[in-house]
């Protein structure tokens, strides 16, 4: 599902005002290989992200979106990167802006393929050949490879 149910809801009451969310970035490697997904809206790939349900654990929510986006269960590891993303205007008018956590996740279990919609595709991409992307995510990647950081997870 693209926009939680929260968010439309929210989005119902304030319009196309500016409205702060959470939300995580999922770094999951498989030995020498990382998860990328395939944006549907913009055609980059990406590790998975996602937006934190209300209540939910940051871990939890980074597992359900690997899970729920590209059929992979995930573990989070370490919790490798806290910040604040730049304003984003959607093409509806919409507003926002992301308290966006950045996990280093390892793999369970599963065949990488895009479940819900948001993505075209997902696949395992050897860490010194991957596809182009934005600075910003190969930030995000490079960030939670550095992995030198333990991080206990509320569950």
């Amino acid at each position: 599902m693209p926009t939680p149910d929260f968010v439309l809801a929210l989005r119902e009451k304030i319009g196309h005002a500016p409205l702060w969310l959470s939300g995580v970035t999922a770094v999951v490697v498989r030995g020498d290989e990382i998860l990328l997904v395939r944006r549907a809206d913009t055609g980059e790939w990406t590790p998975v992200t996602g937006i934190i349900d209300p209540g939910e654990e940051p871990a939890v929510a980074a597992e359900r979106e690997v899970l729920e986006e590209a059929n992979i269960a995930a573990r989070c590891e370490s919790l490798a990167w806290v910040r604040v993303l730049p304003p984003i205007r959607y093409p509806n008018g919409d507003e926002s802006q992301y308290l966006d956590l950045i996990f280093r996740c390892s793999y369970v279990a599963g065949e990488p393929f895009p479940i819900d919609g948001e993505n075209t595709a997902a696949a395992w991409f050897p860490l010194d050949a991957m596809p182009d992307m934005s600075d910003d995510m190969a930030d995000r990647i490079r960030v939670a490879l550095l992995g030198d950081v333990a991080t206990r997870f509320e569950r």
